[in-house]
């Protein structure tokens, strides 16, 4: 069944959707937008904050966590493309993951989920995948090639990178390590999504879902704003609809849903 207005998210591991495009799901669900979370990997690779129940895995954790988030954030469906994750390293990785993946063969599964929603937009990564992980970058690789396939804009979310390096310390750069080079320069973005109240209180219930992952350090009420508050996407083709989200009239708090 193909909707008249689909966003298509794409993402490397869970807890991405959240961190960097929290806010953006929120707004186009409230917007009425019918919002396709798809997942390549189930985060096997992390680092589990927490401990885990007998016999539970870590990607059953993962995928359990990935699940309340998309439904904090109200998004309409859940995809899970099933590839292992990669690990933070240089490789070379392992059968069955994402680093080890053809792209075409990636791009050709996001492909079809993008002509069954009838998306009129798809987000992915910048080129770097924001800060260099391989599994990131893959995800950039892959939604280039599906937006050049379906003719679709394309919305690379990324961070301003003198934005973020102004604001309180970000759980990207914690993943980046050193680098310096995460994100953009700020005369590169091209559209920026700034939470509301209700928008922001929605990211930060849904960052929280992934407790194995993202810690009460990351979650503090007196920075998040100020850490989390704004999204940052460079369009990749003719405005569309994550530009329409950017100015918008949020939703006002206490509206439902």
């Amino acid at each position: 069944m193909s909707h008249p207005s689909s966003l298509i998210v794409l993402h490397a591991h869970p807890d991405d959707e959240s961190i960097f495009t929290g806010a953006t799901i929120r707004r186009a669900a409230d917007a009425g937008v019918r919002v396709v979370v798809i997942s390549a990997t189930s985060g096997e690779a992390g680092e589990p904050q927490v401990s885990l129940a007998a016999g539970e895995t870590l990607r059953q954790r993962r995928v359990t966590e990935l699940e309340r988030a998309c439904e904090v954030l109200g998004a309409a469906r859940l995809v899970l493309l099933g590839y292992l994750d990669s690990g933070a390293h240089l490789g070379p990785y392992p059968a069955g993951s994402l680093g080890a993946a053809r792209v075409s063969e990636v791009a050709g599964r996001v492909e079809r989920v993008v002509r069954e929603e009838n998306a009129s937009a798809l987000v992915y990564y910048d080129r770097r995948g924001i800060y260099g992980h391989v599994d990131h970058v893959q995800v950039h690789r892959v939604g280039q090639l599906v937006a050049r396939w379906t003719g679709i804009t394309g919305y690379q979310a990324t961070v301003d990178r003198q934005q973020l390096r102004r604001g309180p310390y970000h759980v990207v750069q914690h993943a980046a390590g050193d680098d310096r080079r995460i994100g953009v320069s700020s005369h590169r973005v091209s559209c920026t999504v700034e939470a509301s109240t209700t928008e922001l209180l929605a990211k930060m219930a849904a960052m929280s879902a992934h407790a194995s992952q993202i810690g009460p350090r990351w979650l503090d009420p007196s920075r998040f704003a100020t850490g989390y508050g704004r999204e940052w996407f460079v369009r990749q083709g003719g405005p569309g609809l994550v530009d329409a989200l950017s100015t918008a009239r949020p939703v006002p708090a206490g509206r439902p849903g």
